[in-house]
């Protein structure tokens, strides 16, 4: 999963960052971005794409990239956002927040996706980037873990949604709770309107 990247350093570039999000489809919570600079030319047994592994997986990977990682950096863009400016640029403004959150500055970016952003960094966007290239893909498990500990932490104040459990997704489960008790300050207006009566 590395010739993305190794194509790239061949060029010259050094500081290469994949980027990707967690979150974009969920009834609730934030959208979260993670930009990852990885250690040339070194591998990280067992990355892969976040929905491919286990949660007990991600959770040890996330330590091991945060440990190893040039440098990394999270970007989150919370319910209020999402609703002002839609998803999709919620999304890309959580993606430049992670990266300016980089202590080191990338040289190249790797996107996740087909939707570019306005960095003024030299960048591609890579559909299914996070099964092509090991930056985005230690990209997806740190904004994944970010993303699922903070809906972890919602369940708390929210016990009857079940938030640890389905990490906000439209399951069967939650939206007979939103029908039962209705949004809670976390939910997401327009994602769940259709759900009630």
């Amino acid at each position: 999963m590395l010739e993305i990247e190794n194509k790239l350093y061949n060029e010259g570039y050094n500081f290469i960052c994949g980027v990707d999000e967690a979150g974009r489809g969920p009834l609730c919570g934030p959208v979260v971005a993670a930009a990852v600079i990885l250690p040339k030319n070194e591998k990280i047994e067992g990355v892969n794409d976040s929905k491919k592994l286990s949660e007990k997986k991600r959770e040890q990977l996330f330590e091991v990239i945060k440990e190893k990682a040039v440098a990394f950096g999270i970007g989150i863009s919370d319910v209020d956002v999402i609703e002002e400016v839609n998803i999709l640029n919620a999304t890309k403004l959580a993606m430049k927040e992670a990266i300016g959150n980089l202590k080191i500055k990338p040289d190249y970016v790797l996107i996740d996706g087909n939707q570019g952003i306005d960095i003024k960094i030299n960048y591609e966007t890579v559909i299914s980037g996070d099964a092509k290239s090991e930056s985005i893909a230690a990209a997806s498990i740190i904004a994944k873990v970010t993303r699922d500990r903070m809906l972890i932490e919602y369940d708390k104040k929210y016990p009857e949604y079940g938030f640890a459990k389905h990490k906000g997704y439209g399951t069967k489960a939650h939206i007979e709770a939103i029908q039962k008790y209705g949004l809670t300050q976390i939910h997401r207006p327009s994602f769940c309107k259709k759900f009630i009566k």
